[in-house]
């Protein structure tokens, strides 16, 4: 087996996978005004409302070079509010607005839709994710 032919690599089906599967939220979330890296934020603060810049950028694996401008976008499309934390001035809060909020109920249906026009069977996709999330916390 040769190890340097593309067909042998890992890393080749997993970015090709990812970018498949950016390629069918694209047409979802653009309704909306949103990227694939915005939705992700939101879903961060649908769990975790107030949280910090640095913690939103540990749970989405983002520098804060990426989510700084990104989120600065956000909140002038009125979907979040930055602010400094009273505890520590060094770190910003970040808080859904209502509009945010709002989303969370408008984008509900998206998984499902995704799944219905992947049409990949739902416990293979499961056993993927499962995979997937030991591989993530492996690499970390």
């Amino acid at each position: 087996m040769n190890n340097q032919q593309l067909d042998q690599q890992l890393c080749f089906p997993l970015y090709a996978a990812s970018r498949l599967v950016t390629r069918l939220y694209q047409p979802l979330l653009e309704q909306h005004n949103l990227t694939y890296t915005q939705y992700i934020v939101l879903m961060i603060l649908w769990q975790h409302d107030g949280a910090s810049v640095k913690l939103i950028g540990q749970k989405a694996l983002l520098s804060s070079n990426t989510l700084t401008p990104l989120l600065k976008r956000m909140e002038q499309a009125q979907l979040l509010k930055r602010q400094r934390s009273v505890n520590d001035e060094r770190s910003v809060e970040i808080n859904l607005t209502e509009q945010g909020w709002q989303l969370k109920t408008t984008l509900a249906c998206i998984p499902q839709q995704l799944i219905e026009q992947a049409d990949f069977d739902l416990d293979k996709a499961r056993q993927l994710k499962s995979l997937l999330d030991q591989l993530i916390t492996h690499l970390a």
